[in-house]
């Protein structure tokens, strides 16, 4: 998926989550996903542990940082 498409799974409403950038409207912050990652969680924990995100979504995170 290109980056432009994965972004497209980032949402930034003011009135959810303080207008911080999160995934697919639901009130999980891009920087909880970058957070974990960077923290060395391999993805298919996170995924385990979020069983409503998919892999694009922290694929998305990842290209928003970028």
């Amino acid at each position: 998926m290109q980056d432009r498409a994965l972004l497209e799974r980032i949402t930034v409403d003011p009135s959810q989550c303080g207008g911080q950038p999160c995934i697919r409207g639901m009130r999980i912050w891009v920087t909880d996903i970058l957070g974990m990652l960077s923290e060395g969680v391999p993805q298919d924990e996170i995924l385990r542990d979020f069983p409503y995100l998919e892999p694009d979504d922290t694929k998305a995170a990842l290209a928003c940082a970028a």
